[in-house]
């Protein structure tokens, strides 16, 4: 299919979410359960209002009021979302209440996440991150041997959901356990590189959940949680080798209420120009899945190499070996993707889908990454006194928005379609891991507070 030939595919996923059994396609009025959902938000709401108010300024009260307008929205638009926020919210008080060896949930010990079995093991913020590393690589296992085996992508899906709901209990019960550390060392867990990483594994992984339902496909689990079990190789090095899962104390620059509202509207970006970078390289696949001649699949591959080896740069000694081992099973992996293309293109959705989702997906990343700009920009004004100053960080997110304003551009305006949209979504995960991860390695300045 040539890349003229791409028309609107809006009739087929919606086909694609009938034949899923998902009929909120056209949604209504919301119903009895989300007028409960929104009820339970509230109550939560006022429940820290009364007892942490005092501890909480005018901004943080805000932000806390309108995040349960927003997450009873998301929650409407998507129902699984809902699930997960309850039984996560659960899962989190309940580890809160053993920290407080049965007392009020404002009490508590940080040393009985040694003691006690169900955090020594589970619910504790080290435990339950761990269990969402493993369970996002038996997930990426498990969806590639969906393509050839039904019942493994389905487990594929399961093992996903799982991670989710254990990541998001253990950056919940991280941030109790911050408090249970010292008054002045507890803050929302987004403000390292340990855990925006866990946040960014699992904003991903939401929106490939979204995406899957939506398309009722599951065939692009596998390409998507490759890069989320990258970023879990990488979690897992940094926090054994680093200490990282450790929670220190914030630096003075980062004690704002800003940072609550910069650094989600920021990942959201990441996440879904990783999510679009995947399912191009998914749109190559499917594109050339017939074809015998390996010449047109050599800029795949070496694309594809290139996104491996890129941490290999990152230091030397210890960091470097481990990389070296990560390039080459990186390598081989893509490699056997090509190699079995065609089966795998058989599997993929249509070109036209894979298209859609590439697009929805940077569109989405592009208005959360330019909220996420301009709030940093107001940030370092209140922080520093200016509303730019050219730290590389600063500069590298600049380019970042640009490439994908110029994507947008060139398809809106220009009709970009097909095979140039995927290659430049895949060299664009090029752009934004260097902005997100070698920014903080290799260049010093304002913003440095996750160097290795």
């Amino acid at each position: 299919m040539s890349e003229s030939t791409i028309k609107s595919s809006t009739p087929m996923w919606q086909e694609s979410m009938a034949s899923s059994g998902d009929s909120r396609g056209n949604r209504g009025k919301p119903d009895w359960t989300d007028i409960v959902f929104f009820v339970l938000l509230a109550l939560g709401a006022a429940y820290a209002l009364t007892d942490y108010g005092p501890s909480m300024d005018y901004y943080e009260k805000l932000i806390l009021c309108g995040a349960v307008v927003w997450l009873s929205w998301m929650a409407w638009l998507w129902r699984p979302l809902r699930t997960l926020m309850v039984v996560s919210s659960l899962s989190a008080l309940f580890a809160i209440w053993l920290y407080s060896n049965g007392g009020g949930l404002a009490q508590g010990d940080i040393t009985r996440a040694e003691n006690v079995f169900f955090l020594k093991y589970l619910f504790s913020s080290q435990s339950a991150i761990l269990w969402m590393c493993a369970l996002f690589v038996l997930a990426t296992v498990c969806y590639w041997i969906g393509i050839f085996s039904t019942t493994a992508a389905w487990v594929g899906t399961a093992f996903t959901w799982g991670a989710v709901y254990a990541g998001v209990v253990g950056l919940l019960v991280r941030w109790r356990e911050g408090h249970l550390l010292g008054p002045d060392i507890g803050h929302i867990p987004v403000s390292n590189l340990y855990e925006v990483f866990v946040l960014f594994a699992l904003i991903t992984a939401l929106f490939y959940l979204y995406y899957e339902r939506r398309y009722a496909t599951r065939a692009l689990g596998g390409f998507v949680l490759l890069v989320i079990a990258s970023a879990v190789v990488f979690l897992l090095w940094y926090s054994f080798t680093r200490d990282a899962f450790q929670i220190q104390p914030l630096v003075p620059a980062l004690k704002s209420w800003w940072m609550k509202l910069h650094v989600p509207a920021n990942f959201i970006g990441y996440g879904t120009f990783s999510l679009a970078a995947m399912v191009g390289f998914a749109y190559l696949v499917k594109e050339h899945g017939e074809t015998r001649s390996w010449g047109k699949l050599v800029p795949v591959f070496i694309l594809g190499a290139v996104l491996c080896a890129e941490p290999m740069m990152f230091s030397s000694g210890e960091f470097s070996a481990t990389w070296m081992l990560y390039f080459g099973i990186g390598a081989i992996v893509v490699g056997g993707i090509l190699a079995l293309r065609g089966p795998i293109s058989r599997k993929l959705p249509a070109l036209e889908i894979l298209d859609d989702i590439m697009y929805r997906a940077i569109s989405v990343g592009f208005a959360f990454f330019t909220v996420a700009t301009v709030l940093g920009a107001l940030w370092a004004a209140d922080a520093w006194g200016t509303y730019w100053q050219w730290d590389p960080k600063e500069t590298w997110a600049l380019i970042v928005w640009l490439n994908y304003a110029a994507w947008l551009h060139m398809r809106l305006m220009k009709g970009l379609r097909g095979t140039m949209a995927a290659y430049w979504a895949l060299a664009g995960l090029l752009i934004t891991s260097f902005a997100f991860l070698g920014v903080n390695m290799f260049l010093s300045g304002l913003h440095s507070y996750g160097e290795l």
